[in-house]
Formats: C-alpha cells, sequence, structure tokens
C-alpha cells in the first residue's frame, strides 16, 4: 500500500468520478483504475462497487476511507515538521441545517485561518442529506436537531450509518418574525396568535418525513403555508409577507438580517441541538477548531453547552 493510492480513493470520493479524479490528479483513468484495483486485491477488500452510475463506496470501503483520511492527515503533519515543505491546502465540510449560528462560527474558522489557500465547504441543506453527507465522509461534521417526536427515527438512522450524535445545548422555540409584524412587542406568542400569518418552512426534497423536518410541530396544519429551499429566500419572505417559522431562537447578530426577531413560543416542546460524526473517525484539528468557535457563539447567546 502507498501514500499515493491512499490520495486516489480519497479524490475520487471527494469528486464522485474515476474521471473527474484522473483529471484532478493528472494520470489516465486506465491509471487510476488499475491503482485502485490494486489496492483492492493487496488489502483484500472491494473498496468499490462499480455501477453504471459510477463509483460507490462499498460499507468495507466506508470504513476504509476513514483510516485513509487519518493516515494522509498525520503524513501532512509529518511533512510539514520535518521537511519543511508547504503546507497543503486545507480542506474541510460541514453539512448543517439552516442555522445562522453554524454559519457564523465557520465565517470565525476561516478568519482565523492564516494561509493563503484553502477549499472549505458549507453545506446548508436537507436533514436526509447532512446524513448522508457525513455517513460518506462528504462533510466531517453535521449539525441537526433532536426532540421528543424526530429521536427515534434519526437516532436509528445515525445508528445505521455508523455515526453519534453529540448534544451542543437545549433550546426553546421561538418564532422568527419581521419586526414590523403584528406581534412584535409580545413577549411570547401561541399557536392560535399564528394561525391567519403565512407559515414558512424548509422542504426536505423526496425525504420529506414528517421526522425529517427542521421545524417542529411539523404535523400540524397550517392555513397558509409556504416552503423554501434556503434561508435568504425565508428571510425575505418573513419581511414581504409577515410569515414567520419556528426555529432555537438563535439569531446571529453579525450575519442575520436586522428586520428579523425571535418571539418564545408557548408550547411545550424543547430542541436538542448537536452535531454528528463518524463513530470510528477521530476529529481533525479544524473540526476541533469549528467546534470551539460554534461552542463560544453558542455561549454568547446565552445558552448552556451540554457536556
Amino acid at each position: 500500500m502507498r501514500i499515493k493510492q491512499l490520495d486516489y480513493i480519497v479524490k475520487i470520493v471527494e469528486l464522485g468520478s474515476v474521471n473527474e479524479a484522473a483529471k484532478h490528479l493528472f494520470i489516465t483513468q486506465p491509471s487510476l483504475s488499475n491503482a485502485v484495483k490494486e489496492l483492492e486485491q493487496e488489502m483484500g477488500i472491494q473498496i468499490f462497487q462499480r455501477t453504471q452510475k459510477g463509483m460507490v463506496l462499498t460499507t468495507e470501503g466506508t470504513e476504509f476511507l476513514a483510516y485513509a483520511r487519518q493516515i494522509l492527515e498525520q503524513v501532512d503533519l509529518l511533512e510539514e515538521k520535518y521537511k519543511g515543505t508547504d503546507k497543503r491546502r486545507r480542506l474541510f465540510s460541514v453539512s448543517a441545517q439552516h442555522y445562522a449560528f453554524a454559519v457564523h462560527a465557520f465565517v470565525q474558522l476561516i478568519r482565523s485561518y492564516e494561509e493563503n489557500e484553502y477549499e472549505f465547504t458549507f453545506r446548508e441543506t436537507q436533514t436526509n442529506n447532512i446524513i448522508e453527507d457525513v455517513s460518506t465522509f462528504h462533510s466531517e461534521l453535521g449539525i441537526l436537531y433532536l426532540n421528543a417526536f424526530n429521536e427515534k427515527v434519526i437516532r436509528k438512522l445515525l445508528k445505521e450509518k455508523q455515526l453519534v450524535f453529540h448534544p451542543l445545548f437545549i433550546a426553546a422555540p421561538h418564532v422568527f418574525v419581521s419586526k414590523k409584524n403584528p406581534l412584535v412587542g409580545k413577549k411570547s406568542v401561541t399557536l392560535a396568535d399564528l394561525e391567519d400569518f403565512p407559515y414558512l418552512s424548509f422542504e426536505q426534497g423526496r425525504v420529506n418525513s414528517f421526522h425529517f423536518s427542521e421545524e417542529i410541530l411539523s404535523t400540524l396544519y397550517h392555513k397558509k403555508s409556504i416552503r423554501v429551499s434556503d434561508r435568504a429566500t425565508l428571510f425575505n419572505f418573513l419581511i414581504g409577507l409577515d410569515g414567520y417559522t419556528i426555529s432555537s431562537g438563535v439569531l446571529s447578530r453579525e450575519l442575520n438580517d436586522e428586520n428579523i426577531v425571535a418571539l418564545p413560543l408557548e408550547v411545550d416542546e424543547t430542541m436538542e441541538l448537536g452535531w454528528i460524526h463518524p463513530i470510528q473517525k477521530p476529529l481533525s484539528p479544524m473540526a476541533e477548531e469549528y467546534l470551539r468557535y460554534l461552542k463560544e457563539h453558542i455561549i454568547d447567546y446565552g445558552f448552556t453547552i451540554i457536556e
């Protein structure tokens, strides 16, 4: 087994295609395919399943990839320390539900990174995509929430994907509304108060189960309901239509529109927000740094971190 072969495996997974990986690695597609086959034969496992849609990681391949990434990270550290080589282009990726605090922490991470070259990815995406991204190592961490309604289903899926949920903090549900909304000024609002206002939620694509909803109380009927795919559109509708959405109540003062406010919602519910990660894969130094910023931001908004 050679370090270069591990690089090949990681690149194929990152780009999702042998052809694209070969282009980025400046080798021919047959040479890359042969290198993968040789590694599989040497290790005695099948890393990829060859399908008409391309190369798909097998269960063994997924586990192998976790170890390969760990080895490559250690090689980087050794080369930087003893060979005096320039640091490699850093790669780091997070997938999350639509939370401004998660974005804010990512911004702080990038600001703190002093190198001239990097490649960071932040995916605000659907709940099922978050789980898939982390389980296939497209993202190192995922940010989502659990509550009494969705916990059993989500934890079952995480177990199947060999992922673990680490709680960060408990939040009481709030509604986000425009500061011009007639409800602003109330200390808290009830579901009855919200009946005549448009309800905004994030679409969940093909996996549109209530258990994958980003908003609690997802099974409730709403006279006016609008689904959107991104936070900017949702905020525009909050302002333009006097709509509302249900979330954790954590608004980033730096990144959120100053026209949006959070009002406590009078329901007997809580949200446990946290991060997911592969069970057997240790966190990279960059992931540790991101979590540090994430926790600092959460504490700054008055929440207690769950240890």
